[in-house]
């Protein structure tokens, strides 16, 4: 079920520095070098496969864009959400 824009608003306040994208919730991380960014994209599968959700992402030597959105049902959901809250942990661990 798609989410709107009141519900989506009150569940970026739970993942800083996130936004929406037209239909897509996004976030751009900044790694220490292309190796590390690489790493990170490379923790992503397990998560994703897992919650059968894919993100489109965008490598940019040390950057990665991340973009949630469902497809099948048209914008952003709770499975954009709990799927960007798996990134936040992962992302922690670089830290």
């Amino acid at each position: 079920m798609v989410l709107n824009e009141l519900e989506i608003r009150q569940k970026l306040a739970n993942l800083p520095d996130w936004m929406t994208n037209g239909q897509a919730i996004t976030k751009t991380y900044k790694f220490k070098d292309f190796i590390q960014a690489v790493e990170f994209v490379n923790r992503l599968v397990i998560p994703a496969e897992k919650a059968g959700h894919h993100p489109d992402l965008e490598i940019s030597y040390n950057k990665v864009t991340i973009h949630l959105t469902t497809h099948d049902a048209g914008g952003i959901t709770q499975k954009d959400f709990d799927l960007a809250t798996e990134i936040v942990k992962i992302v922690d661990t670089f830290k």
